[in-house]
């Protein structure tokens, strides 16, 4: 069956030609989502919240499998049962691209400016006409939800681009009579497009109707200043001045040639756009290369970006300098829907430019690049390469002569082109991005709505086509405000839609990266790759996480990683480590990765964090995980010893916070094996905030699934937590329910961790006889379970119950064995509390001096040890011992060293840490009174 689907005006469906009847608005609307996206897989919930709204109903997805049954009943009795197939995720309508006439119309267009840009002058014509041909009325009429009216909207932008298309094309064949007529109805439909405007003076002016040209001018101008307060643009203001001086250049070629006098092949440079923002320090090197001796220059950096418009900038500013002119060629190296130049093409229309044609110009490559050498050998040209897709396509461009310049614009680095200078262009900073979307869309737009100004440019990330599109969109739309566009980007699902305007289309770029990669034997990995990272919601990618995603063996993922960097489809995030530009992010997130191959690659990547941070915590805390209980399926990385351990934390940090989110979400098994993991090496450090959220996903999950040994672990991390932040009674309170969790899980001889925090919280609540009591019964159990570790650990903290009720002999001596019994175990970290608590022991007993070197031998093994809050408290009482010696300088450096950590920790404001430092004897901060 020969299914028909047309939306370019009044709805219609045939099937072999004969008409199908939709009935319902919610079946005609999927059936166009799909139809739009016609051999190409729409996921379930792209569908859901296009049809039915961001607040559907519960009953949503039973609602759209109905629709679809229906439809395929309805196309069934016309022979086309399959025609709407499931899919991994989604359905995918089975229907030739060019039977939707939406998608038919694109096709016809791109095939109409390639035969145009040939020279196919007759052809173009008539393939812009049967573009044209297709529509009937404005698009999508019949649907009225948001996803629409925006699809509506670039369709509609994109038949005004194809009407003023074929304008130019006449304009070039000489038909400007009948042009003149027909541009005239369309200027006064469309006021503020100035590129019909200046086509229309062009047309009146070979008419011989200079004064109606001008007079077009001038009502353009007014129009542009009325209502949107700027000028018209650099291309229309020179026709202006072209026009009155009569120039005669405007009898041979189209205005967007007319951009100096002289001769029109070598002053080949498009318009400058009138936006154009920031870059200054780039635009001054590349101006100093263009006069200097570097014969190449490149600028390289992702799609959309803003090299080409950086270039031309540049361009247009040196131009003078050249006497011989300048070229301008469009590789179409990364452009959507059309075929990258080869070289030999790229010669021919340098020749051509150059005065030669016909037979003139050499058939073979290698004829046609001598040829060009000699050509400019003498010569005094700029020559501008846009848009290059590699070396190999720019190698032969190079003019030959030492006056001669070429600035080259690429995603690729191009790093072996020879005598080349290179400058990576990355995104806007925060001030240039506002600048460039106040320029779209009006100072006083911006002014009204600060804030939504400050989101959008935000949710563009300061990227240029994202804000060139965003702006476009306000300037055509002034009913709409900056907050109600702020809004719509905000919802990630849709932004990469709403970033697509007229012939702007964020997707698109990053998606013709994407696809070089895949038609590349060595980018081939690089291409998978990237739909595996959009998996994650990781903030950074290192190799090793990368190889778990993968189920790779060895320097691939490296290798991989490297290739998305070099096609502009990652950044750099640090040492071997990278990161999606938020857009990018968005686009990996669509790509079809297979359901079971999605969730094998995301668990591996779970359980490699987890198996690395229970090796982590076992290196820090002498096993403080239960790798038994949760087990890793993955080996993790290699940590050798405590520093490696500890740089491993510091440097994936965030990392361990998203997994964690990661796996809640997915409800995984791991998840608590991932929090709890977390709790020590997140503890030692002072992360308590980031603790406590990772901690309640990972509990929230346990109780769901009634499991009293997770629930146990996960309370006695949050119990230890509340109470270094100071809430003893939440401390208290989640301890106990951590008692009560292992009773109920069968495991009373486990409660000794959770006796042993208890103990802790009620010393530092002034409870001391009930600290003693529950610290006696976690000796009790370590006594049965032959636990010598978790015995040093109660028995340290009994001293601090001992001195606090002034026994202070009996502290010492406590303190004395806990350390013979740490330095047993040789364990850094639990050395280094163990000679902390000696020291709070001696300097409560009065021994002073030998405060002070237990203090310093404690600092030195917790810092090895990574323990930020620890050293931070020994530092501390350090301080206050040095004072009390008299030798107050070293006490100051003390201090000043405990503050700096906490501020570090960010549990305390640089405010806070110079109130300290402006006192004599500072005043003891919370995060050091909620620690023993």
């Amino acid at each position: 069956m020969r299914l028909e689907i047309r939306c370019l005006g009044p709805w219609e469906v045939k099937a072999d030609g004969v008409p199908v009847k939709i009935a319902g608005l919610r079946r005609i609307a999927v059936l166009a989502r799909l139809a739009l996206a016609s051999g190409q897989a729409v996921p379930t919930d792209r569908l859901l919240t296009d049809v039915w709204g961001d607040g559907s109903a519960a009953t949503a997805g039973k609602q759209l499998h109905i629709v679809v049954s229906k439809l395929r009943e309805t196309l069934a009795a016309h022979g086309g049962a399959e025609i709407i197939e499931t899919v991994p995720g989604g359905y995918l309508l089975a229907v030739e691209p060019g039977h939707v006439d939406a998608l038919a119309f694109i096709r016809l267009s791109g095939q109409a400016r390639a035969a145009g840009a040939e020279g196919e002058m007759a052809a173009a014509d008539a393939l812009f006409g049967r573009a044209l041909g297709l529509w009937r009325g404005p698009a999508l009429a019949e649907v009225d939800a948001p996803w629409a009216r925006i699809e509506a909207d670039r369709l509609e932008e994109a038949r005004l681009a194809v009407l003023e298309d074929r304008y130019e094309l006449r304009l070039a064949t000489g038909d400007h009579q009948a042009v003149a007529d027909e541009l005239a109805v369309h200027v006064r439909a469309h006021p503020l497009r100035e590129r019909p405007a200046a086509q229309l003076m062009l047309a009146l002016y070979r008419a011989a109707r200079v004064p109606e040209a001008l007079d077009v001018y001038q009502r353009t101008r007014r129009v542009m200043v009325d209502e949107l307060s700027i000028e018209p643009g650099t291309e229309l203001r020179r026709l202006h001045q072209a026009v009155l001086a009569a120039d005669p250049a405007l009898g041979l070629a189209p205005a967007a040639q007319i951009t100096q006098t002289g001769n029109a092949a070598r002053a080949e440079l498009p318009g400058g756009t009138r936006v154009f923002t920031a870059r200054a320090a780039e635009v001054e090197r590349l101006r100093a290369d263009l006069v200097s001796d570097a014969a190449v220059t490149v600028i390289n950096g992702p799609g959309g970006i803003g090299k080409s418009a950086l270039a031309v900038h540049v361009a247009h500013a040196v131009a003078g300098r050249f006497t011989d002119g300048v070229i301008y060629v469009n590789l179409r190296g990364s452009t959507a829907g059309l075929v990258p130049l080869a070289p030999i093409e790229a010669l021919r229309q340098l020749l051509r430019s150059l005065g030669l044609d016909g037979t003139a110009v050499p058939a073979d490559a290698e004829e046609a690049a001598a040829r060009y050498r000699s050509l400019t050998a003498t010569g005094n040209l700029l020559v501008i390469l846009d848009n290059a897709r590699d070396v190999r396509q720019v190698r032969p461009l190079v003019p030959a002569g030492q006056g001669c310049r070429v600035l080259v614009t690429s995603r690729d680095p191009l790093t072996t082109l020879d005598n080349a200078r290179h400058l990576h262009i990355g995104r806007f900073d925060d001030t240039g991005a506002a600048t460039l979307l106040t320029r779209m869309v009006g100072a006083d737009r911006v002014r009204a709505e600060p804030r939504a100004a400050e989101e959008i440019v935000r949710l563009c990330g300061g990227f240029p086509l994202a804000l060139r599109i965003a702006g476009a969109r306000l300037a055509a739309r002034p009913d709409w405000s900056l907050s109600e566009l702020a809004v719509r980007l905000a919802d990630a699902t849709r932004r990469l839609d709403l970033l697509e305007y007229a012939d702007l289309a964020v997707r698109a770029s990053i998606a013709v990266s994407h696809q070089q990669l895949r038609e590349e034997s060595a980018g081939r990995d690089a291409a998978r790759l990237l739909a595996l990272l959009g998996l994650l919601d990781l903030p950074t990618h290192t190799p090793a996480t990368t190889l778990a995603l993968a189920g790779w063996t060895g320097h691939r993922a490296e290798a991989a990683l490297e290739h998305l960097l070099d096609a502009g489809l990652l950044e750099p995030a640090g040492p071997a480590r990278y990161q999606f530009h938020d857009l990018i992010g968005l686009y990996a997130r669509e790509q079809d990765v297979p359901a079971g191959e999605r969730a094998d690659a995301v668990r591996r990547v779970l359980h490699h964090y987890l198996a690395t941070a229970q090796r982590a915590s076992s290196l820090l805390n002498g096993g403080s995980v239960d790798p038994v209980r949760y087990p890793a399926d993955q080996p993790g990385e290699r940590l050798a010893g405590l520093a490696a351990a500890n740089d491993w934390v510091e440097r994936e940090r965030d990392n361990l916070l998203a997994a964690v989110r990661q796996a809640a979400r997915a409800a995984d098994p791991a998840t608590a094996g991932l929090a709890h993991a977390l709790q020590w090496l997140f503890d030692c450090r002072g992360w308590f905030p980031e603790l406590v959220e990772v901690s309640e996903e990972a509990l929230r999950l346990a109780r769901e699934e009634e499991d009293w040994a997770a629930q146990a672990y996960l309370l006695q991390g949050l119990g230890s937590v509340h109470q270094q932040l100071g809430r003893f009674q939440e401390s208290m309170s989640r301890l106990r329910d951590g008692l009560a969790c292992w009773d109920r899980a069968g495991l009373p001889d486990r409660k000794a961790g959770i006796l042993n925090d208890l103990g802790i919280t009620y010393t530092m609540m002034g409870r001391y006889d009930d600290a003693l009591a529950v610290l006696e019964s976690a000796l009790v159990i370590t006594g049965r379970t032959g636990r010598a570790d978790h015995e040093a650990y109660v028995r340290n903290n009994r001293v601090h119950v001992y001195y606090r009720q002034g026994r202070h002999g009996e502290a010492v001596d406590e303190a004395r064995h806990a350390l013979a019994m740490a330095e047993e175990l040789d364990d850094t970290g639990d050395l280094g509390i163990a000679r902390d608590t000696l020291a709070d022991a001696c300097r409560a007993h009065g021994l002073l001096h030998e405060a002070v070197e237990e203090y310093r031998q404690a600092i030195k093994l917790q810092r090895e040890a990574g323990f930020a809050m620890g050293t931070a408290v020994s530092c501390w009482w350090l301080g206050h011992t040095l004072h009390d010696l008299g030798r107050h300088e070293e006490a100051r450096e003390a201090w000043r060293e405990s503050l700096g950590i906490l501020r570090e920790a960010r549990l305390l404001t640089p405010v806070e840490v110079a109130g300290c430092l402006a006192q004599s004897v500072p005043d003891t901060p919370g995060p050091i009174r909620n620690q023993l």
